[in-house]
């Protein structure tokens, strides 16, 4: 094995080398001189992997080394009892060291499609101001670090090499703490001027984001907490959604969405054309903007009296249909984004491959949906009566065992649905639809165990959407947003009414209002969209950022439309705040 000063200098003689080629050579050829420059980093990498291999070797066999001579010691001398247990124990530890440990860097190097880059690793806060701490802790990394890439992406540790010492990362812990502490005065702030708390969560989470105080530091952390808010707002909003109700208006809540979603792709390919846009980008905008926020709508309907009257459809039972299908949908715009992608790239005479592949892929989906309700008929019948009856009774008035056992439930559910390539959305979803066909009392009961886990959950996500929203952009182009937001709110508002009165029955005409209230937003699922599309080179970085300010504002409009809707088609004496 080459000394470490013999591999740098030869790497330096081969940095010097391409930069001198580099120089002799055109310098309006920037091709060249960025493979040049390419050529070089690689090498340099790669002398670096080496040194960094050597340097772990030799720390191995220093590792070694002294063991070897702590035995000699120990076999010059006699050992007292005490010392022999030691002695018993420091090799179990070492042998237990050597099962758990998991040689990942070794193991994946070579592994195809890794590339080796140079990272800065900032050594945690707490950690660097201790005066006290030593060297080979600072080596050995008992803090947690901080990794920052070239490309300025900050990761942080989640499997350490020792597993046997417990590890707590505390900017994380100082997220949580602080989204809390600042939700509280936001919440109260919207209840005073009577806006919904949860813009009081959104703003908690501008203010701490990028865009403000920049205190969150473990922004992918608090939203992946984030999303098990939405998880459990979408089981609470099963529990209200009986089957009952689910049989009475499928046939709205299936043809309702899916009509929208064809005519606004068809109105964004229309305006795509005068406009230039490829065809590609306008149906993924149009996508985009045809969903509608599931959990603000579960927020605006959660206790509120629907005011139906008999006979007729209850608006709330539509509006939710309706909204489900749209995480189905969902779903199923994710698993045909790769070919979207693909599509975008490709040749005209490769399109009708394209579209074969698309229409296969529908194909599998509704194959996965008729599996998954064919999988809830089973488990209603004989599954769920008996698992909860044995539950209830396990736990024995333990709340703890109640809501384990329900929260078990839902991930199933959950697995279910992600398995069989649904959104997991559905399956949250599914999991309350199917509790509450055991009975009212059953409903009450997981109801008022699983809200306060609802509740703040649903803050963290809600604050998670907030580290999205950067004023300073809506700012400097309020005038093109506010047009924007307000022609996608009256387009979506017009087309669910439009769709509506196709659909609906004539005695329930009055609550296609209501439900295309509800409708006339952008769901906050947009963000995901709109990152992936942004990372696949479907978008453009100034469409991504109108795409989350138009969400953005349109969920700020939302409780304005939803509460004259209400106002306007419940009769008073019916009508209770859904806000």
């Amino acid at each position: 094995m080459l000394r470490p000063d013999v591999l740098g200098a030869a790497s330096c003689v081969l940095a010097i080398y391409g930069l001198q080629r580099a120089l002799q050579g055109d310098y309006k050829d920037v091709v060249n001189m960025k493979e040049s420059s390419k050529q070089r980093l690689e090498a340099l990498r790669e002398a670096a992997i080496k040194e960094e291999t050597e340097y772990v070797e030799l720390l191995a066999a220093e590792k070694h080394q002294v063991e070897f001579l702590k035995n000699m010691q120990h076999q010059n001398k006699s050992l007292s009892m005490l010392d022999e247990i030691l002695e018993d124990v420091r090799k179990a530890a070492d042998r237990l060291e050597e099962e758990i440990e998991e040689h990942a860097f070794d193991d994946n190097k070579s592994v195809k499609g890794v590339n080796f880059e140079a990272v800065l690793r900032v050594e945690e806060e707490e950690a660097s101001s201790k005066q006290n701490i030593t060297k080979p802790e600072a080596e050995n990394g008992l803090g947690l670090s901080m990794l920052i890439d070239s490309q300025n992406n900050q990761y942080i540790l989640t499997k350490p090499r020792d597993a046997t010492i417990p590890r707590a990362d505390h900017h994380f812990i100082k997220d949580i703490v602080t989204v809390g502490m600042l939700s509280l005065p936001c919440g109260w702030l919207c209840t005073a001027i009577g806006l919904p708390t949860m813009f009081g969560y959104i703003i908690c989470g501008v203010l701490l984001g990028p865009s403000g105080l920049n205190s969150i530091k473990s922004i992918v952390q608090v939203e992946t907490l984030g999303e098990f808010g939405v998880f459990f707002t979408l089981f609470l909003v099963g529990l209200e959604f009986s089957p009952e109700k689910l049989r009475k208006v499928w046939k709205i809540s299936l043809q309702g969405p899916c009509y929208m979603t064809v005519l606004m792709i068809a109105f964004g390919l229309l305006w795509g054309h005068l406009l230039r846009i490829r065809p590609t980008q306008s149906v993924f905008i149009s996508t985009c903007l045809s969903l509608s926020s599931t959990p603000l709508v579960s927020r605006f309907l959660m206790g509120s009296a629907r005011g139906d009257k008999e006979g007729d459809l209850d608006y709330s039972a539509v509006l939710l249909g309706m909204l489900v299908m749209q995480d189905v949908q969902l779903g199923l715009f994710i698993a045909i984004m790769p070919t979207l992608i693909q599509a975008g790239a490709s040749s005209s005479s490769s399109i009708i491959m394209e579209v074969l592949r698309i229409l296969l892929l529908i194909g599998q989906i509704l194959f996965s949906l008729a599996a998954v309700f064919l999988l809830c008929l089973l488990i209603k019948t004989y599954l769920i009566g008996p698992y909860y009856r044995k539950l209830h009774m396990e736990s024995k008035g333990n709340k703890e065992i109640l809501i384990l056992g329900v929260s078990a439930f839902i991930f199933l559910m959950l697995m279910v649905t992600e398995l069989l390539d649904v959104s997991m959305e559905l399956g949250c979803f599914l999991a309350g639809a199917l509790v509450s066909s055991q009975g009212h009392m059953v409903t009450e009961e997981v109801m008022a165990y699983i809200e306060p886990v609802r509740d703040f959950l649903a803050i963290i996500f809600f604050a998670s959407i907030g580290l999205h929203v950067f004023p300073t952009f809506v700012i400097y182009e309020l005038t093109v947003l506010v047009i924007l937001t307000l022609a996608v709110v009256i387009m979506k508002f017009a087309l669910a009414v439009f769709v509506l009165s196709l659909i609906l029955p004539k005695s329930s005409q009055y609550i296609k209002w209501i439900v295309s209230a509800g409708l006339a937003q952008v769901s906050e699922f947009s963000f995901v969209l709109g990152s992936r599309a942004r990372r696949a080179g479907i978008i453009s970085r100034e469409v991504y950022l109108l795409i989350l300010s138009v969400t953005t504002l349109s969920l700020l409009l939302a409780p304005v439309l939803w509460r004259a809707a209400i106002t306007k088609c419940v009769p008073r004496p019916e009508r209770r705040s859904s806000l």
